[in-house]
């Protein structure tokens, strides 16, 4: 990308608590995302490619232990649940 500009973009609940984070390059998705709960719990994290998800998103339970990886690789999504 010519002239890209990359920047660390934050989103917040109502309530003022962190909800996601992640880089953006030229004000799209870009590159390694977590998202959190509103007690501060991480909830997902995966990679966007120019602001579509894709590879493997990993979801958490509220202790931060894997519950389930989705894989975005191929045109079908798929599921692994850690139950």
């Amino acid at each position: 990308m010519v002239n890209a500009t990359k920047k660390l973009h934050k989103i917040f609940h109502n309530d003022g608590s962190l909800w996601g984070k992640g880089y953006l390059v030229n004000e799209v998705e870009e590159g390694y995302w977590v998202w959190f709960r509103k007690d501060g719990s991480k909830l997902r994290s995966g990679t966007f490619l120019h602001g579509k998800q894709t590879g493997k998103w990993t979801t958490y339970d509220r202790r931060g232990n894997v519950f389930k990886i989705t894989d975005l690789s191929g045109k079908k999504s798929r599921s692994t649940s850690k139950k």
